[in-house]
């Protein structure tokens, strides 16, 4: 049975502190999202017929949709350019079909989590009481507007507790990158803008991951530099202005009320236990390699 909700629950009680629901999304994100850089998935793909890393990338985020146009593909990503879209969606599902595609995504997530975590890690009830918080808290979800986390959330739950965990790990990251793609609208801010001005806070890819992932040029990037400067955004030397960081600052707060939900739904202690073991979790996989050193940063 899937996670689908049809309404976002009430909050339930004394709100959260400040920023709990976000530092809990932040490990349970670093359990989602190793198998993008995980040479499983480009295997268990391979064994497909789907080689191409571009193709790779679209095909396990997307799938969930089914086989979906580029459009549709471009519009749930929000930063991807949308030609290098159009050269792998929809031709990708004429090699294999989403369902197929979902199975050896999860046959990927499976090995890589084993790699880096271990099987008594897997097997240990902190992971399944982990899966437990996680899909608890993705019950408070809302499919409206949120057309990745409705598509996830129609899969049905593993049935292996680390799966399980990764796959609540999915609905809430999903539903918070859902959230926080509107935000961004509401900024008035384009896909490289995105891009560019959340590199320029630090914590985001550096311009050389985002430029290869997302498929933009440099020049496609310089041109969002201009255009940011030209609000005030960023001064001569790329760095955010004081009303750059302001406009970061308001996105992320309005993220965090837009996905509040499910962390209210969960409640404090129960917000403060998943931290805690997704902490652990998350602590392990980064230790263990799961991401590139030169990830993240300014560049």
């Amino acid at each position: 049975m899937g996670m689908t909700s049809s309404t976002t629950a009430a909050p339930t009680g004394t709100p959260l502190p400040p920023r709990a629901g976000r530092r809990c999304y932040s490990v349970l994100n670093a359990i989602h999202t190793p198998h993008y850089f995980s040479p499983d998935a480009g295997r268990e793909l391979a064994e497909l017929g789907i080689t191409h890393p571009k193709a790779v990338n679209f095909a396990i985020r997307a799938a969930a949709m089914g086989a979906v146009g580029a459009g549709t593909v471009t519009a749930a990503f929000y930063n991807y350019k949308p030609e290098v879209v159009a050269r792998f969606v929809p031709e990708v599902w004429r090699t294999a079909s989403p369902e197929d595609v979902l199975a050896a995504r999860l046959r990927a997530v499976d090995s890589t989590l084993r790699r880096l975590l271990g099987d008594e890690a897997l097997a240990s009830p902190e992971m399944a009481e982990a899966a437990r918080l996680a899909l608890e808290a993705a019950e408070a979800c809302s499919p409206s507007g949120r057309p990745l986390y409705a598509a996830h959330a129609a899969l049905p739950v593993p049935d292996e507790p680390h799966l399980a965990y990764w796959h609540a790990a999915t609905l809430l990251r999903e539903h918070r990158g859902d959230g926080h793609l509107a935000a961004l609208l509401d900024a008035e801010l384009d896909a490289v803008e995105a891009l560019v001005s959340h590199t320029a806070t630090g914590k985001s890819m550096t311009p050389k991951w985002n430029l290869n992932t997302r498929g933009w040029t440099q020049e496609d990037w310089d041109a969002a530099v201009e255009r940011l400067r030209g609000r005030g955004l960023v001064d001569g030397t790329g760095e955010l202005t004081e009303a750059g960081v302001a406009l970061r600052k308001q996105i992320e707060e309005r993220t965090d009320r837009l996905d509040r939900a499910p962390y209210e739904h969960l409640g404090t202690a129960g917000v403060e236990r998943l931290t805690e073991l997704g902490t652990v979790f998350a602590g392990a996989v980064v230790q263990a390699g799961a991401f590139p050193g030169d990830l993240l940063g300014k560049g």
